[in-house]
């Protein structure tokens, strides 16, 4: 006969270092959260073991009581771990309804009969046939696991109905064999000892399922990364053809800037010569003609020099840039007399200068940056309003700004402004090309600057350069070209 003591003591320690492995297998995979329920479900078992191992002769009946809730409270979250890591809805509420059912009939039977053992053995029979068909369903709809392996736990829990219903069959057949003897005589050991059995190949059908479920997801992870590899590969071959498309615009660019270059000093250097042959020819001009015979030959010039140093060396204008202390007094004059010389002086407003600070920079680069932002505001305005310029001193920059009350910019249109070829929608019945803001803006970060345009109070534009002084100067702290951009 088999020793009952020894067989609980040996099923606590297994069933305890069960629950331990199933912890440490959590540990190592956070992401199967499931397995703490089972994990759980096993500490519970073993509790309810070890107070059956130490149990005295005559236990009160309290005591009985929670024995019993505790093994079968491990069960019932064996079940639902079970359900839940093999992706089914989980099965904690029906388990705990028929715990519940299940405690109600053992301590009716044992109000009523505490001395007849057979009808807790019955009620304990019936618990085990709901828990364990519950699991087998479980098992038995699922497709993740494999067959085999399914059906090997299936009939593990087979064998377990198959035993407590031989408890109650013996129970019912021989009444004087269990009549006032305790459930814990040796004569239940075969008893235990099967339901030690049980748990170990429990615990090994479940190990397996663990690890059928981790080689799915590393396969699972697997074919994601190949995805992802292929297509990472997809769009670097996108990507390289996109650069390689980039880098034949930009030759293409070049080319087109040198042609245009070329193209350019052809006509300059013909209307230079016509201006040239009219002052020869004239003999004693008239002080208007010859002033504006000067003004052609000063923007004539003045084209030429940036065609050098822009559209004709584009990539090596910085190391070309003429850089001395600007006069902002004679740019101002310069700026006056260029619109005086268009007829269009009259609409430009200067303020009054403020203190600003010292600036190194390409004067002719500066000078055509704004007379093209105060040729835009002229342009855009009503013939009648002014338009403001300033020069300000403001934190360490050099602040310009050309203010009007024309058409303004449409607000949803400001932030592409300055785009090449790019023009606002209220600008298509006046005539332009849309490159006269971005020559401006790319001109202002050769001086690492800012060109940025605003509504204006009460309508109208306003245009802001800001230029960090002292600007270009020998030994000044120079950023890189784009920084203000």
């Amino acid at each position: 006969m088999l020793d009952l003591k020894t067989l609980l003591l040996l099923e606590v320690c297994t069933t305890a270092l069960q629950a331990l492995a199933w912890l440490l297998v959590w540990r190592s995979w956070r992401y199967l959260y499931e397995l703490k329920l089972i994990a759980a479900g096993f500490s519970a078992i073993a509790l309810g073991l070890m107070l059956l191992a130490l149990r005295g002769p005559d236990p009160h009946p309290l005591q009985l009581f929670v024995d019993n809730v505790t093994i079968k409270l491990g069960l019932v979250l064996l079940a639902d771990g079970m359900a839940r890591f093999l992706g089914h809805s989980g099965c904690l509420r029906v388990g705990l309804i028929i715990l519940a059912a299940h405690m109600a009939l053992w301590s009716l039977a044992m109000i009523v009969a505490p001395q007849d053992l057979s009808l807790r053995i019955h009620a304990s029979t019936v618990f085990t046939l709901a828990m364990m068909g519950l699991m087998i369903r479980i098992l038995h709809v699922d497709r993740g696991q494999p067959v085999f392996l399914r059906w090997i736990t299936i009939a593990l829990l087979l064998e377990y109905i198959g035993a407590s219903l031989l408890q109650s069959a013996l129970v019912f057949w021989q009444p004087d064999l269990f009549a006032n003897a305790p459930i814990l005589s040796d004569v239940n050991s075969w008893y235990f000892f099967q339901g030690h059995l049980f748990i170990v190949g429990l615990f090994i059908c479940m190990l397996f399922m663990v690890g059928e479920r981790l080689s799915i997801d590393l396969r699972d992870r697997n074919a994601a990364l190949a995805v992802e590899v292929s297509e990472r590969r997809r769009l670097e071959g996108e990507l390289s053809a996109s650069l390689d498309e980039e880098k034949a615009a930009r030759e293409e660019q070049r080319q087109f800037m040198h042609m245009v270059s070329h193209e350019f000093r052809t006509p300059l250097a013909a209307i230079r010569y016509a201006t040239e042959m009219l002052g020869i020819m004239i003999a004693k001009p008239p002080a208007a003609v010859t002033k504006r015979l000067a003004s052609i030959d000063a923007a004539v010039s003045r084209m030429t020099i940036l065609i050098d140093r822009f559209l004709s060396t584009e990539q090596m204008l910085e190391s070309r840039m003429k850089v001395e202390k600007i006069d902002l007094s004679g740019l101002t004059q310069e700026i006056r007399q260029y619109f005086d010389d268009m007829g269009r002086g009259t609409r430009l407003q200067f303020k009054p200068a403020e203190e600003v600070p010292e600036y190194w920079g390409d004067v002719e680069m500066l000078r055509t940056v704004i007379i093209n932002l105060v040729d835009n505001a002229l342009k855009y305005s009503p013939s009648d309003l002014p338009v403001e310029l300033a020069f300000l001193g403001r934190n360490k920059l050099l602040v310009i700004e050309v203010a009007d009350r024309g058409i303004g910019v449409p607000a949803g249109e400001l932030s592409h402004v300055g785009r090449r070829f790019f023009r606002a929608s209220n600008t298509r019945k006046t005539a332009g090309s849309g490159l006269g803001l971005y020559t401006c803006r790319k001109l202002v970060r050769y001086h690492n600057g800012a060109l940025d345009l605003r509504p204006r109070d009460g309508g109208g534009t306003v245009a802001t350069i800001r230029l960090p002084t002292p600007g270009m100067a020998a030994g000044s702290h120079r950023t890189e070209i784009g920084l203000w951009e």
